[in-house]
């Protein structure tokens, strides 16, 4: 009985809640409608892409090909280690084990800057090159096709860049999550943020993994079908 009080009456409870299952609950509903939100953000995106890949396909599979693969597949196989680590630290918050827990966060944040730190270096080489679709966008390749490659400049600028955005407010939450499991917030009875967090952090990887093959792979997986 005392076992159970000191369970309801936990100091993460919050008031408006009966116990902490109801509040685990309420968040993961709200991060659910969250996601679901963001869901329909990306996907006004997706459209415009599908749509302008049809109607300007040449364009497309040209611009795609300034596009570094290799680069791109390395981001992939990071973002998936990544979710790996972070469903490692979401069981370890389960199971009480603090030091894995600080652990494998701290491995996600790293895996995390590591992905924008080579997408920033993408963006650079983008930049140096004069294929940002801004004023100073210049196209010296293959003729009849420069404004269609702008544009899908534009949606991969447009896309990338909101997933970066993602990316580094995922990155703030992990510092936080890191600063509180070393204080000892998180325990069997309360992980709910690190859950959350988890939850998150596999939307914006499962993210690229659309966005990969459509950008990077779209003048290799379809070009030999027009």
């Amino acid at each position: 009985m005392a076992e159970s009080h000191a369970v309801v009456h936990h100091p993460a409870l919050k008031h408006h809640f009966e116990n902490m299952e109801q509040q685990k609950e309420a968040g993961t509903l709200g991060m659910w409608v969250f996601l679901l939100t963001e869901i329909m953000f990306f996907g006004g995106l997706f459209l415009a892409y599908v749509i302008f890949r049809t109607k300007y396909f040449d364009g497309f599979v040209v611009g795609s090909h300034e596009l570094d693969v290799t680069l791109g597949g390395i981001n992939t196989v990071v973002l998936i280690l990544s979710s790996l680590t972070m469903a490692l630290a979401v069981y370890y918050s389960q199971t009480g084990n603090r030091r894995l827990l600080i652990f494998f966060l701290f491995v996600t944040l790293v895996l995390g800057l590591v992905f924008l730190g080579i997408k920033a270096e993408e963006y650079s080489h983008k930049f140096e090159h004069h294929l940002f679709p801004g004023p100073g966008f210049q196209w010296s390749g293959e003729p009849g096709v420069g404004d269609q490659v702008r544009l899908f400049l534009w949606i991969y600028f447009a896309m990338t860049g909101l997933h970066a955005l993602h990316m580094i407010i995922g990155a703030v939450m992990l510092l936080f999550l890191i600063y509180f499991a070393w204080r000892g917030k998180y325990s069997p009875e309360y992980h709910a943020p690190v859950e959350l967090g988890g939850l998150y952090w596999h939307f914006v990887d499962i993210v690229w993994i659309f966005l990969f093959p459509l950008l990077y792979l779209t003048g290799y997986h379809l070009a030999a079908g027009h």
